[in-house]
């Protein structure tokens, strides 16, 4: 280059520079060709839909919240399974039963049902008593006693009286044993039985029943047939429960022993046991 008056400018120093010598690059062979070529064909594909669904399904990635919601449902599904079980093998027994004892299972089914509702009522009128009384102090006083007295016919230490049945059984076989008497108990019990008295024994919760030779014993006082019991009670529950089919009146029959039911407006049970102080309970309000 020259400026205008023909002198020549030369380059500054350092801002010209030598590139280095390029070096070519070999040709790729042939078979390296084709093996970038695959290569490069899969990359740019990317994974299929199938790959991706099977990365997003393997391994699983529960949560610890989805595990728990899996294992509530599993518990709900196997209470569903043996509920359903069970109603199938109810509605079995109960499609070979006659048409009597069906009757009559739904005359018990309602019996009770109309004594839990009367119940339910009872408590119901003692809480609006208690809510409403102008003294309620002396109301509980008085529901207390009422209490007191109730318990004690469930104790067997007050003799009661009201409605209920006599069962009388016959054994002149002498094959009528203990725990047939403590199952005609228990029927008794189950249908709404308030106080039992069994040849001058009273039956309280921890009575028990046990065989002397061909005597049976009752709490320890030996009793012989014939088995009387006295049962207080709604007798249109308690003489039922005893004739179902397959149950106590049945089964003594068939060790040829008689049984009789009369029913009766009045009950008297007047057979007391003592008041025994426990050894160790004491009352949570002393």
């Amino acid at each position: 280059m020259s400026d205008h008056d023909g002198h020549e400018e030369r380059p500054a120093e350092g801002l010209r520079r030598e590139l280095p010598n390029e070096v070519p690059t070999p040709a790729p062979t042939e078979a390296e060709a084709e093996a970038d070529a695959e290569t490069g064909s899969d990359k740019a594909a990317g994974p299929t839909g199938r790959q991706r669904l099977a990365n997003g399904l393997w391994p699983p990635r529960l949560t610890r919240a989805q595990l728990i919601v899996a294992l509530l449902l599993f518990g709900l599904g196997f209470g569903l399974a043996v509920q359903v079980a069970s109603n199938s093998d109810d509605d079995s027994a109960l499609r070979g039963a006659r048409q009597e004892d069906l009757v009559r299972i739904l005359d018990e089914l309602d019996d009770r049902t109309q004594r839990l509702e009367g119940e339910k009522q009872g408590l119901e009128k003692q809480r609006d008593e208690l809510e409403n009384s102008s003294d309620q102090a002396e109301e509980a006083r008085k529901q207390t006693q009422e209490k007191e007295r109730q318990l004690g016919i469930l104790a067997g230490t007050v003799a009661a009286q009201g409605p209920g049945i006599t069962v009388t059984v016959q054994d002149p076989k002498g094959k009528v044993e203990a725990d047939m008497l403590l199952d005609a108990v228990q029927e008794l019990r189950a249908a709404g039985a308030e106080a039992i008295q069994e040849n001058g024994v009273r039956v309280v919760a921890d009575t028990y029943l046990t065989e002397e030779g061909e005597s049976v014993r009752v709490d320890g006082n030996k009793v012989n047939a014939p088995y009387r019991f006295q049962v207080i009670g709604k007798p249109q529950d308690l003489e039922p429960a005893l004739n179902i089919p397959g149950g106590v009146v049945q089964t003594l029959e068939k060790e040829q022993a008689t049984v009789t039911v009369e029913r009766s407006s009045k009950i008297v049970v007047d057979a007391l046991r003592a008041v025994e102080r426990p050894d160790y309970a004491r009352s949570s309000s002393q």
